[in-house]
Order: structure tokens, then C-alpha cells, then sequence
């Protein structure tokens, strides 16, 4: 338990209390963008009768870019007005989300939840990262992320089933969206009243490293440079990060219309989006404690290539469709859960705790600019080549991106050691 005043002690044991309610809240938070992952596309095909999949997509493109920046920006308001504020805000923002997507009257409006939803997001679970990792300090850092992930993911993944569930039986406007109401107002009480700041503990970890890195803190503009390309590791972290995000963006956006045109009942689909998040979920609880163990490279590296695996099988349908959504989404989020603690914390490492918060964020920017570079991708080479073919564009480039790291990056471990 943290000591508030005098004694403040880095550790997951520590400060288990506030690291659990951290957990529940993120929860909180990926439920909210589970919301969107079975329904939404078919909205704007059956209500709204788009024909574009640019047109419909572009929820996901609006929810990318605004989160991407979002993000950029989180870590300097965290800096300036305590991270305690930073995810009260991103709640504030939520609050509407959910009635706006039971109850748009036109796809204008879809786009303005998900403007919404992204700021939402780029605000809060910035915030429950940044803050778990103020709690831990350098030792548990995958696990720490492996725990963040696994709630905000799990809680996607089995919202996107909920929903799938909740629209064959009673449509898809307006009951599946009423769990998001319980959402915002369940995560908004706990940030408010329970929720502790944690800037105290990163201030605490900055001053017990002995180093000869700069102590002062940089400007934004200096850590975007420096983790977006001058840094070979966070380059290649960042680069990582937005191509695994890039394959989210397209299944996000692909999936529900691909395996509904090979006759995949909307339960199934359910299903099929439902098990790329739990898998990537869950199996962080895993992967997480396993990147502080064998380091962090080889589980991006490897992670990267398990899902070109799952491409690989949903694009080139090597079972009857249900069977290869099914598998493939497994792949998909076996590849995801391994990459993604030990990009957070590779991350962790590299970046000196004084600038940790901005780099984190961005890094966040490039990894969440993949959804929409992932579905803007996607609408294009679906409309002039088909919808598998953004599958098979998408495993081409993460092979790719595997390649890249396992030959420019350099396990970053050692260095928080």
C-alpha cells in the first residue's frame, strides 16, 4: 500500500492496491471500443446502405488519427496537470459515445462518436499505461504492461462478443450499446474517487537512476524526433507498433463483411472478432512476465511473424470460412500478445523517466495512426481488388516490419537493469 506522504515505494507488490483498480479500470476503457468491433461496419451497410468501403471505414480512419494525436499530446498534459486529471477528462469525453451510437441518425454522427471515442481513448488509457508503469518502476515493466493489455483487450474482445450476441437477437441499434453506458459512468466513479496520481513515482524513479543521460526534461519536439526515427530502437519499436496496429485497423473494418459475404452467420462473426482481442488479451499475462524474462526482441520479432501466420490462413482460406476465421484470429492474437508488452516496454527502457510520458505517447501516436492507416488500406484495396487482398497486403507488410526489427533493433532490456 503506498504510503501517501513520506514513504513512496516503486513495486507491483507494493502498490498492488492501486495497480488492481488501475486494471478494473481499463477494463472499462477497452469495453469501450469492443462496442464498435462486431456492429459497427454492418451499420453502415444494412442502416445506412453504404456501398464505399472507404465510406465505410472511415469510423475507424476518424477513431485513428484523433487517438494518434490524442496520444501525442497525453503525456505532456500529464506532465503539466497530473495524470489523475488526464484519465478523468478522457472519461468526461466518453460519456456520450454510447448514446450516439445507439441512436445516430446518420453516419455523420457515427464519425463524431468515434471522434469522440478517440480522444476518449487517447486520454485514458494513455493514462492507465503511464500510470502503472509510474507504480512499478524498472523491474516489472512487462509484466506491468502484460497486466494493462490484458484487461483493456480481454474487455474488447468479450464486449465485441456481448454485442455480436445482443444485435442477432434484438438488432443492432440501439440494445448492444447500452453496456456502454455502464461503461463510462463505472470508469468515470473510480477515476474520480478511487484512482490515485501517480507523477510522485516517476519523479521518485527519475532521481534513484544513476545515469549519464540528460536529467532535465525535453521539449515534445525532441522526443518525437528522437522516438520516431534519430533512435534506432525506438524506431524501430514505433514502426512495430503501427504496422501490429495496422493489421487491427484493417480486421476491424474487413472481417465482419468479408466472413458475412462467405455466409458467416453474425454470430459467428462475433465469435471471430471476439477471439483476436481475448486471445491477445489474455495471453499477455503471459508474454508480459515472459518479456522481463528472455527481453523483448524476440517476442516482437516472432510475434510479427505469428501473424503473418494468421494471415495467411484467413486469406488464403485453408478451412471452411468460420473455421480459418477462427484460427486465424487465434494467430492473429497470439502474434498481437506478444508484440505488444514488450513494445511498451521496450519503450520503458529506453526512454529516460523524465521524458517517459512523451515518449510513450509518442509511440502511441505511430502505433494508433496504424488503425487508420490499417483501414484507409483496406477500403482502398478492397474497392479495385477485393477484401482478401487487404489480408494478403497486410501479412506482406508485417513480414516486413518483422524483418526490420530483427535487424536494426537491439534488446533494450539491459538498459533498465
Amino acid at each position: 500500500m503506498v504510503k501517501r506522504k513520506k514513504n513512496i515505494n516503486l513495486g507491483l507488490i507494493e502498490n498492488w492496491q492501486q495497480f488492481s483498480i488501475l486494471v478494473l479500470v481499463n477494463m472499462m476503457v477497452g469495453g469501450m471500443v469492443g462496442l464498435e468491433r462486431t456492429v459497427v461496419p454492418l451499420i453502415g451497410t444494412e442502416e445506412f446502405h453504404i456501398q464505399s468501403d472507404i465510406v465505410v471505414f472511415s469510423f475507424i480512419i476518424a477513431f485513428g488519427v484523433v487517438k494518434a494525436f490524442t496520444n501525442l499530446i497525453s503525456g505532456v498534459l500529464a506532465d503539466k496537470y497530473t495524470r489523475k486529471k488526464v484519465l478523468i477528462w478522457g472519461w468526461l469525453v466518453g460519456l456520450p459515445i454510447p448514446f450516439l451510437l445507439a441512436f445516430a441518425p446518420s453516419w455523420n454522427w457515427i464519425l463524431f462518436a468515434n471522434v469522440l471515442l478517440g480522444i476518449s481513448q487517447g486520454l485514458a488509457w494513455s493514462m492507465t499505461v503511464n500510470m502503472k508503469i509510474d507504480l512499478v518502476g524498472k523491474k516489472s515493466r512487462g509484466l506491468a504492461m502484460g497486466l494493462n493489455e490484458a484487461a483493456g483487450y480481454g474487455a474488447v474482445g468479450l464486449t465485441a462478443l456481448l454485442t455480436g450476441y445482443l444485435a442477432s437477437y434484438y438488432g443492432l441499434r440501439p440494445q448492444p450499446f447500452y453496456i456502454g453506458i455502464a461503461y463510462t459512468i463505472v470508469g468515470l466513479l473510480l477515476s474520480i474517487f478511487v484512482v490515485r496520481d501517480t507523477r510522485k513515482f516517476a519523479q521518485l524513479e527519475a532521481i534513484q537512476i544513476a545515469s549519464n543521460e540528460m536529467a532535465h526534461k525535453p521539449n515534445l519536439w525532441w522526443v518525437f524526433k528522437e522516438t520516431s526515427f534519430k533512435n534506432k530502437n525506438l524506431f524501430s519499436i514505433s514502426q512495430a507498433g503501427l504496422i501490429n496496429n495496422l493489421n487491427d485497423g484493417m480486421s476491424w473494418g474487413v472481417f465482419p463483411l468479408l466472413f458475412m459475404s462467405m455466409g458467416v452467420g453474425l454470430e459467428g462473426v462475433g465469435w471471430i472478432k471476439a477471439f483476436y482481442p481475448v486471445v491477445w488479451g489474455v495471453g499477455q499475462i503471459v508474454t508480459g512476465p515472459l518479456a522481463d524474462r528472455i527481453g523483448r526482441k524476440p517476442l516482437i520479432v516472432w510475434g510479427m511473424f505469428v501473424q503473418v501466420l494468421g494471415h495467411v490462413v484467413i486469406g488464403f482460406e485453408w478451412f471452411e470460412p468460420l473455421t480459418s476465421g477462427l484460427i486465424g484470429s487465434v494467430l492473429l492474437g497470439i502474434g498481437t500478445a506478444m508484440v505488444y508488452p514488450a513494445l511498451l516496454a521496450a519503450v520503458s527502457d529506453t526512454a529516460h523517466p523524465t521524458w517517459r510520458a512523451s515518449s510513450l505517447g509518442v509511440y502511441r501516436f505511430w502505433r494508433d495512426m496504424g488503425y487508420a492507416i490499417g483501414a484507409l488500406m483496406a477500403g482502398i484495396v478492397g474497392s479495385f481488388f477485393g477484401l482478401e487482398w487487404a489480408v494478403h497486403i497486410a501479412g506482406i507488410i508485417t513480414f516486413i516490419s518483422g524483418l526490420i526489427v530483427w535487424i536494426r533493433m537491439k534488446e533494450t532490456i539491459a538498459q533498465q537493469m
